[in-house]
């Protein structure tokens, strides 16, 4: 690895680290606190600004290190991330409507990234579309691309430590792609985000002495999914199965929530409660640690099968496609068995919550 991007873990870890505690310290103080309520595991008022401190060191890190033929695009990466960290703040403050996220905020950020020239443009079969209809289909699939996996983020980080080590993990494989694709921007961003998730996760792994709030957890899927969009839709046809892989955990925690809330007559993304997967898998005997610990495993698998596949031929990644397919289907259909905390219907409805922590 080189020393540019090993420098700015380090930084970004030691930053964070140090920032952590701040940024609790200041959210009591702004009365930002994560109460206890029937829908939460944790028992008393914990701190919410914690995704303040990965932003901190997230930035300040790339200040120190980032070449200047890389900061055109970073900036655009950084700026909608500071709209969203603040959106997601106000959200933690009860000061939004929910659905302004989901509906207005994340559509915007990816509207921005696309228009600067960050966008999806090598897809299965796209080099067979016309230029008008090869521009929409960009446009499209960039803002549903951007805005599933923020949102998926925003609802996989509902258990102590696990949002934050998933990011850490991805970005670590993210890191690598961008080594290895010579993308200096993707590397050196991926650097930062691993160092400040790291650095977090001395203060939110269980017991969480903070938690890292709407803001912090839809920054880290705007970045990741901008490093998907750079590593997997930019290049190869193929690499589309890359990024897909490496933020398998998040897509298949929001695909089960999805389709096990409807299978129950539940609205998917205002009907918050305890049947995600760690949820699920600390119900199996295995804790809130093992749940936790688990996930971690399989976004290392998920990222170590994307290195062994690199470079895969067309028939190769949709012969892959079908298969995590149907793996995928059956892990819900086994997860659906699993006990959980079933949702009041009544209640579910009237809740607020959008995207669910």
């Amino acid at each position: 690895m080189f020393a540019r991007e090993w420098s700015i873990i380090l930084t970004s870890a030691l930053l964070s680290l140090a920032l952590t505690p701040f940024a609790a310290w200041l959210a009591v103080r702004l009365e930002m606190l994560d109460r206890p309520d029937p829908r939460k595991l944790h028992s008393s008022p914990t701190p919410l600004l914690g995704g303040l401190a990965i932003y901190l060191a997230f930035v300040l890190s790339l200040g120190l290190f980032l070449p200047g033929t890389a900061w055109k695009e970073a900036l655009v990466v950084i700026g909608c991330a500071t709209l969203l960290l603040v959106t997601g703040s106000l959200d933690d403050q009860g000061l939004l409507h929910p659905q302004v996220k989901l509906m207005g905020v994340m559509p915007l950020a990816a509207l921005i990234l696309t228009f600067s020239g960050i966008r999806i443009v090598s897809w299965p079969f796209s080099s067979y579309l016309s230029e008008p209809v090869h521009g929409l289909f960009s446009l499209l699939l960039t803002v549903f691309w951007v805005v599933g996996i923020t949102a998926a983020f925003s609802i996989l980080d509902h258990m102590d430590g696990l949002c934050a080590g998933v990011a850490a993990i991805a970005s670590a494989f993210f890191l690598l792609f961008g080594l290895l694709q010579e993308q200096v921007l993707v590397s050196c961003l991926a650097a930062a985000v691993l160092g400040g998730a790291l650095g977090f996760l001395k203060w939110n792994f269980k017991p969480a002495k903070i938690f890292m709030g709407d803001g912090g957890a839809m920054v880290l899927g705007f970045v990741l999914a901008t490093f998907g969009i750079k590593i997997g839709f930019q290049s190869q046809a193929t690499h589309w199965v890359l990024p897909v892989l490496v933020l398998g955990v998040p897509i298949f925690d929001t695909g089960l929530i999805i389709f096990s809330r409807l299978r129950r007559g539940l609205l998917p993304f205002s009907s918050p409660g305890k049947d995600h997967t760690a949820h699920r898998l600390a119900n199996l005997q295995l804790g809130q640690r093992g749940a936790v610990l688990s996930l971690y495993g399989a976004g290392t698998a998920f990222g170590l099968t994307s290195m062994a596949i690199r470079g895969i031929s067309s028939a190769g990644a949709y012969i892959w496609l079908l298969v995590l397919f149907v793996f995928s289907l059956l892990l819900v259909l086994f997860l659906e068995r699993l006990p959980f905390e079933d949702q009041d219907p009544l209640m579910s409805e009237s809740s607020q919550e959008q995207p669910d922590p």
